[in-house]
């Protein structure tokens, strides 16, 4: 399965600890990372210094959704779910 044009859900949803160009303390869950483009892209996605966490994410029916608010929606949940109480 291919990225959905004009998602960026999954540069939106996890919070991230990890230093990121332009965020170097992280990202909260829920804001959107400095390194997406005018069209929802990661600018960083083939870089080196992308976040292995973001890497380890691969688009998936499940997670996608059929939508790019379904797919917002699923990381969001899933955020919540693994945050420790």
């Amino acid at each position: 399965m291919e990225c959905r044009e004009n998602c960026g859900a999954c540069c939106i949803a996890p919070s991230i600890s990890s230093s990121i160009k332009g965020m170097p303390n992280g990202k909260a869950a829920g804001v959107r990372c400095v390194q997406l483009d005018d069209k929802n892209r990661c600018k960083l996605f083939n870089d080196k210094e992308r976040p292995s966490v973001c890497g380890g994410l691969k688009p998936n029916k499940e997670m996608c959704g059929s939508n790019a608010k379904e797919a917002l929606d699923y990381l969001t949940r899933l955020e919540k779910e693994t945050k420790p109480c």
